[in-house]
C-alpha cells in the first residue's frame, strides 16, 4: 500500500509555499538564532470544501516576535507584517 491510499484522495486542494526573504531572515537570525522556528515564511493557499473560495494564509510576525519576549524586535516584525500584508492585498 503506497501513501497515497493512506490517507484521503479526496483532500482538498492545499499547496504550502516558501516565501522567505532572505535579507530580512538573516537581519533576524543575527538578533535572535532561535527565531527562526517562528519565522512566517510558509504561506498556505487551499480551497475551502465548504465554500469553495480559496484562502490564502500567513503567520502574524507581530505574534510570533511577542512568543520570544523580545520587544526589540517589535519594529522589525511590523515591519515585515506591513510587507506580508501587501503582498496579501495584491493578489
Amino acid at each position: 500500500m503506497n501513501s497515497k491510499n493512506k490517507i484521503d484522495p479526496d483532500f482538498t486542494q492545499y499547496v504550502i509555499l516558501g516565501a522567505c526573504n532572505p535579507g530580512l531572515v538573516f537581519q533576524v537570525l543575527s538578533e535572535e538564532i532561535d527565531i527562526g522556528l517562528l519565522l512566517p515564511c510558509n504561506v498556505v493557499v487551499y480551497e475551502d470544501p465548504e465554500k469553495g473560495e480559496t484562502i490564502l494564509g500567513v503567520i502574524d510576525p507581530e505574534m510570533m516576535v511577542k512568543a520570544t519576549g523580545r520587544t526589540d524586535l517589535d519594529i522589525f516584525a511590523k515591519n515585515v507584517r506591513e510587507k506580508l500584508q501587501t503582498a496579501l492585498d495584491s493578489v
